[in-house]
């Protein structure tokens, strides 16, 4: 059975708002339970200390999210009408999800139309169920709001998923079977990857109530799991999600391998003492199950994220089972530690098996166990001592001789049974960083101004938390694994103590010269012309920096210098590179020609790597050569070795191939588009001749509909042009080198403009020559606002709050 990596995941639990947050709660030993609160319903309205008194709870307490009616409908492009009537659990899945792709560092707009697959747990319906006793307030939004099918299906649709799309009610283990569920999806190639989720929320006082009567719920609101005083649980919420893709695939995508879903099993209990019992016989058979689809031996599990929910018989049949399973072939010395995070965080219904494979998935990470909570004296029909297992009541180190690997549990109180075995990620191999470059590029998008500010606010605490995290990777990340929204900003900088510095300039609205922030205004790409220039130009070492540090670049000009072996008697680069105390002959014009065309050939080529693909071609001089080739109407060869031999031009344009160009190019004397002529030799020797009118040409085609000129040279020429022949309204001018900056500096700086103008960058491209690993970064800041029902229900009243970005 193939193995399933987990590589994102995003969540929101009470007191803990993103994984980092969960992960500090867990490991502190935070205990998230508080009163009901007053936006939920008048607790004391409800409550009575005395168990199953009709219509009353015995429970005060639960795991409660904030302000869970805020949500970002825009982001979406859901109308408010709509997201009034939509359940706040299909909200909250909508953004946990989002948040779950970034963090697997997957472009959303890169999912439209793949068969992903989504699979979500959940089982409440508290928003509905107020508004359907009030069928005046329904509407055209109501069926979709309410019906639990489209929590999936709106995930599906939003991100255009044409995999599998359900929802999955098996109670409180709803989200391990959906997990489970996925990844026979996977399997079976009907899913490429998959979205999987759990979510509930707590917003009436009915559930606790019959619960109540049930007599489920603990009196003080604690999940006592394994200890003696258990008397039942404490209600929780949440939401939960991860992205799922086949082992063999995020290795060869280089994904962020978070853990690994070694296999899993679900199972029923039939017939049994009671249709809410716990059957110790079926719980113990998913996991031997479980085990055997994994190939994984029961002593090799060092530990378990039990189900635990609390109940003093319940948590015995469960420890019982666990343990007539694990001992199988366990020697003394390989301990397996139990623990739940109901004990911090409540039973969050369906989502519950969505928190435990997330609390899982952050002890793999950081080796750690977190305490379990709530444990005074061991549960009397439990038995620990002279066994390998234990529980942690406070934080211990996740030390084993071989891989991790944990069971989880989830049970339903109608019968349904999953387990799932999970084993830590691969070990990755570190980064090779030698000759990498000296700057980096930093992009930032969203959908609004507010939202890119409180991006840029969240990265510079990022930088400032985490500075020895490799820039390198972080923008690597950004760059590559987050949508191509319309609010752009992209920041230069050497280090993350430079880049906070620039992402604060941006802040606070001062120019450095080192950021640049815009809209695009349309989703064309910009025509962009490369305007390859003659001259003086050339310098020794133009360029150096590139060729130090850019494999493609440094490729391109090798490739220019054995190509012209024959036709100079030194070679290229120890013209263009010469060591320390040594003559260089670049002035010469024999050099100078071909150095500059290599030079600008080599520039060229760079920027396609990125994506930048030129619509049309222009050049003057040794620059028109070089435009022509890079057009294709010669190649490479015959362009190196008609500029090293121009002052034979006559006779050597006769021994080359000539070809009509597939790229446009334009003649630099009037700026029209050239025809077949190109592609003769009377054209080449003619252009030798004419005069050049560089600012009428970029007027010209400015007119034509061309609005971004990036100049191939070692050195800008264009912004020397008379701004009233061409005015910055009336296009760009972006160079590639300038001799007083760094290379990389104006490369990166150009890039950046083009982005932000809605160039399409490939930063994967980009990146391609470097070894780069993705990495967690801040996620989207949603821009929400309060959307709720308006019903006669006082439980349900509530007053638009102002729009936050509040996470």
């Amino acid at each position: 059975m193939e193995p399933i990596a987990i590589i994102g995941l995003g969540c929101r639990f009470p007191k803990a708002n993103n994984p980092e947050a969960f992960w500090q709660l867990l490991r502190d030993g935070v205990d998230a339970i508080a009163e009901v609160p007053p936006d939920r319903w008048n607790v004391d309205a409800f409550y009575s200390p005395e168990p199953a008194t009709p219509g009353k709870m015995n429970s005060r307490w639960g795991g409660f999210l904030e302000r869970v009616d805020q949500f970002d409908a825009a982001f979406f492009e859901i109308p408010p009408s709509e997201a009034e009537q939509m359940d706040p659990q299909q909200r909250l899945l909508l953004e946990v999800a989002w948040e779950a792709i970034e963090n697997a560092g997957l472009q959303p707009e890169t999912l439209a139309g793949s068969s992903t697959g989504v699979f979500i747990g959940l089982g409440n319906y508290d928003y509905h169920r107020s508004l359907f006793k009030e069928p005046q307030h329904l509407g055209i939004y109501s069926a979709t709001g309410a019906f639990s099918s489209i929590a999936a299906n709106r995930l599906s649709y939003a991100f255009d998923l044409r995999g599998p799309s359900l929802v999955i009610d098996t109670a409180c283990s709803s989200s391990l079977v959906a997990l489970h569920f996925a990844c026979q999806s996977l399997r079976s190639g009907e899913s490429s990857l998959c979205i999987v989720g759990g979510v509930s929320l707590v917003l009436s006082p009915e559930p606790n109530i019959a619960y109540s009567q049930s007599q489920l719920l603990a009196a003080d609101g604690r999940c006592k799991t394994f200890d003696n005083r258990a008397d039942g649980y404490v209600r929780g919420e949440g939401c939960g999600a991860v992205i799922l893709k086949h082992l063999s695939r995020a290795l060869a995508d280089e994904d962020r391998i978070l853990a690994v879903i070694r296999g899993s099993a679900v199972n029923q209990n039939g017939l049994s003492h009671g249709l809410t019992a716990p059957n110790g016989l079926s719980q113990k058979a998913v996991i031997e199950k479980a085990l055997e689809n994994a190939g994984v031996e029961p002593a090799q599990i060092s530990y378990v994220e039990a189900h635990g929910t609390g109940t003093s018989m319940g948590d015995a049949i469960e420890m019982e089972a666990i343990q007539s399973v694990l001992t199988q072939n366990r020697s003394p010395d390989r301990p397996c530690w139990i623990g739940s995070a109901k004990t911090n965080i409540g039973h969050l219904d369906a989502a519950s098996g969505m928190a435990s494979v997330i609390k899982v998935v952050l002890c793999l990470t950081y080796r750690e166990i977190p305490p379990h909570l709530h444990l005074k004296q061991v549960n009397r029909y439990i038995s620990l001592e002279g066994t390998p297992f234990a529980i942690p009541t406070t934080c211990q180190p996740w030390d084993v001789s071989e891989n991790r690997l944990a069971g989880v549990s989830a049970f339903s109180f109608g019968g349904a049974n999953a387990h799932v075995i999970l084993e830590e990620a691969p070990a990755r191999v570190p980064a090779d960083r030698e000759r990498d470059r000296p700057l980096h590029l930093l992009t930032l998008r969203a959908k609004s101004e507010g939202a890119l500010r409180a991006l840029a606010q969240s990265y510079e605490a990022f930088l400032s938390d985490l500075p020895e995290i490799s820039l390198a990777d972080i923008c690597f990340t950004a760059n590559t694994g987050r949508a191509n929204f319309n609010r752009r900003l992209a920041v230069l900088g050497e280090s993350a103590e430079r880049l906070r510095e620039q992402l604060l300039a941006f802040l606070a609205n001062q120019k450095t010269g080192e950021w640049v922030s815009g809209k695009t205004k349309s989703r064309k790409r910009p025509k962009v012309v490369f305007v390859f220039t003659d001259g003086e130009r050339q310098y020794i070492d133009m360029g150096r920096q590139l060729y130090d540090t850019q494999p493609g670049f440094r490729q391109t000009l090798k490739r220019c210098e054995a190509i012209l072996q024959p036709y100079l008697e030194r070679s290229l680069l120890s013209v263009l590179y010469p060591e320390s105390g040594t003559s260089s002959l670049l002035e010469q014009k024999a050099y100078a020609q071909p150095a500059l065309f290599a030079v600008e050939y080599a520039l060229a080529e760079l920027w396609r790597s990125w994506g930048i693909e030129p619509v049309a071609v222009m050049g003057h001089g040794v620059g028109e050569f070089v435009a022509a080739c890079v057009a294709g109407a010669f190649t490479l060869e015959d362009g190196l070795k008609l500029i090293a031999q121009r002052d034979l031009l006559q006779q050597t344009i006769g021994e080359v191939t000539l070809r009509s160009p597939n790229i446009k190019t334009v003649s630099p004397v009037t700026g029209e588009l050239n025809g077949e002529e190109i592609a003769t030799s009377e054209y080449w020797l003619n252009s030798q001749l004419q005069t050049v009118k560089l600012a009428e040409s970029l007027e010209n085609l400015y007119r034509q509909g061309y609005k971004v000129f990036v100049e191939i040279s070692p050195q800008p020429m264009l912004e020397k042009i008379d701004r009233t022949c061409l005015s910055e309204e009336q296009g760009i001018r972006l160079s590639s080198l300038r001799r007083a900056e760094g290379d990389w500096q104006q490369m990166l700086l150009s890039l950046g403009e083009l982005y932000i103008r809605g160039y399409p960058v490939s930063w994967t491209g980009f990146d391609r020559d470097y070894s780069r690993q993705r990495i967690a970064l801040p996620t989207y800041p949603f821009q929400r606002s309060s959307y709720w029902l308006k019903t006669t229900n006082a439980r349900f009243d509530r007053t638009v709050a102002s729009p936050t970005s509040e996470r």
